[in-house]
């Protein structure tokens, strides 16, 4: 499982190099890893389909908002491996609207999606709510939201080749519930800086990875979410067309056109510098990319 599906060794994963006023910048584009179950996905399911399988498992459950990476990915794979799968989406509004590209990847793929309150979306994790999951979708396999848990962190450390953990001082990645990049921070070495750049806003990411890692060479920022989860600007938008035309690198507006707009500024700040020998994770979730300029 998984392996007959894409390129799995961190060795095999392609880089891309560009500069920007001198810095060299070298992308790691697990985007390329395969087109459905996209970079950072691909590990982050890897152990808990596994885990589901080795279990006795034939259905999976999961959580996500209406641009989440994860449900399209969790989709794709569990058709593809012969799951039924139920998405729970934030948002009971958006049951009556047209499904974005997103939602409708999802459900070309299998996956009914079960919309839910924000207001009781946040109490996902509570026993109550679990219970009255496990009594309207028995024997499911449950992921969390983004997929983050002890498997997912596991998969994750994955990422990084021997060659990354001594090539490079720094090392940065989107951040949407943590486990990608406490994974990262796992498997690096605690003579590098690992920076993660949020696409949500506020400071409980931060919170949430403390509790999740005892290593402390990382920091999160949300200095360049735009606004919060799936919000962006007009700035945004031009910036991620643009440095799609000049470096021929695609990216998409929810995270990691935030995680490179903040890595410019930051050279623009001098706090990256020629000599700073950046490794930039590309996580992938381009299915959710806007082609066009408009806002969200």
């Amino acid at each position: 499982m998984f392996d007959d599906i894409a390129l799995h060794s961190p060795h095999a994963i392609p880089y891309d190099s560009l500069f920007y006023k001198n810095v060299k910048i070298t992308v790691k584009r697990l985007d390329l890893l395969h087109p459905q179950i996209s970079g950072n996905k691909f590990f982050k399911l890897k152990y808990n389909f596994l885990e589901a399988k080795r279990l006795g498992f034939s259905k999976v459950l999961t959580f996500g908002g209406a641009y989440s990476n994860h449900i399209a990915a969790t989709a794709y794979a569990a058709d593809y491996y012969g799951f039924d799968s139920v998405g729970m989406i934030r948002g009971e509004e958006l049951a009556n609207r047209p499904l974005n590209p997103t939602l409708a990847t999802a459900q070309t793929h299998g996956m009914h999606l079960h919309y839910v309150s924000r207001e009781k979306y946040k109490s996902k994790n509570t026993p109550e709510f679990l219970a009255e999951l496990n009594t309207q979708f028995p024997e499911h396999y449950l992921i969390p939201e983004g997929g983050t848990n002890a498997l997912a962190i596991q998969g994750c450390q994955e990422i990084l080749s021997d060659h990354d953990r001594t090539d490079f001082d720094v090392i940065c990645c989107a951040v949407g519930t943590g486990g990608t990049l406490t994974g990262l921070i796992e498997a690096s070495g605690e003579q590098q800086q690992v920076l993660g750049f949020s696409a949500l806003k506020g400071d409980f990411l931060t919170n949430d990875v403390k509790q999740l890692t005892s290593k402390t060479h990382w920091h999160i920022s949300d200095g360049y979410c735009c606004g919060g989860y799936a919000k962006t600007t007009a700035e945004l938008l031009h910036f991620m067309y643009t440095f799609e035309q000049n470096y021929a690198i695609p990216l998409e507006q929810v995270y990691t056109a935030k995680m490179m707009l903040g890595i410019f500024d930051l050279i623009d700040q001098g706090k990256m510098t020629s000599d700073t020998r950046l490794l930039v994770i590309h996580s992938g979730g381009l299915q959710g990319r806007l082609t066009e300029m408009r806002s969200i």
